[in-house]
């Protein structure tokens, strides 16, 4: 395949996997219920993102990179609003 079309792949599939983490992350700042957000898994999502954009920067991989970095916002804005409410007191 061309380099063009592989690297389109790479960001739509990228585009497709980042954007629907943002629904999770706008419904848990409006509601601010997290009773239902697993703490185990989005610290271990938002760390395997991390890593995952740190693997991409090493290898000046475009697509890996762009869709990890902005993953890693909706990811760290829902763990960010779990760890508070754990915190608060509230599940």
């Amino acid at each position: 395949m061309e380099s063009f079309t592989v690297s389109a792949l790479g960001y739509g599939a990228a585009s497709l996997t980042t954007l629907s983490l943002f629904p999770q992350a706008l419904k848990t700042v409006r509601s601010g219920d997290t009773s239902a957000i697993s703490l185990r898994m989005y610290g271990l999502f938002t760390l395997g993102v991390l890593a995952w954009a740190v693997y991409g920067l090493l290898r000046a991989d475009g697509p890996v990179i762009a869709a990890n970095l902005i993953t890693l916002v909706p990811a760290s804005v829902v763990l960010e609003r779990k760890l508070r409410a754990l915190l608060e007191g509230r599940r």
